[in-house]
């Protein structure tokens, strides 16, 4: 019995570590995102508006996956 409940909090363990990566791994990959829209847009202001949009897509899919990832998470504690 003691095994099973010992196994039960490891899969918790594990579920709020990997939710834990994935947004830290998002909050990463945005700013790194924002930092190189910021340099090109200090480099060619004129496309300011392009570079700005690209930017907010790409960061969009970034949340996207960061998402899923944490609902998967999320679902390993249940099943």
């Amino acid at each position: 019995m003691l095994g099973i409940l010992a196994a039960e909090g490891l899969v918790g363990l594990g579920a709020s570590i990997g939710a834990a990566i994935a947004a830290i791994g998002a909050g990463i990959g945005i700013g790194k995102i924002g930092a190189a829209a910021m340099e090109a847009i200090a480099r060619q202001p004129e496309s300011a508006g392009d570079i700005r949009s690209n930017m907010i897509v790409i960061a969009a899919l970034v949340e996207g996956v960061a998402l899923f990832a944490v609902i998967v998470c999320v679902l390993a504690l249940f099943v």
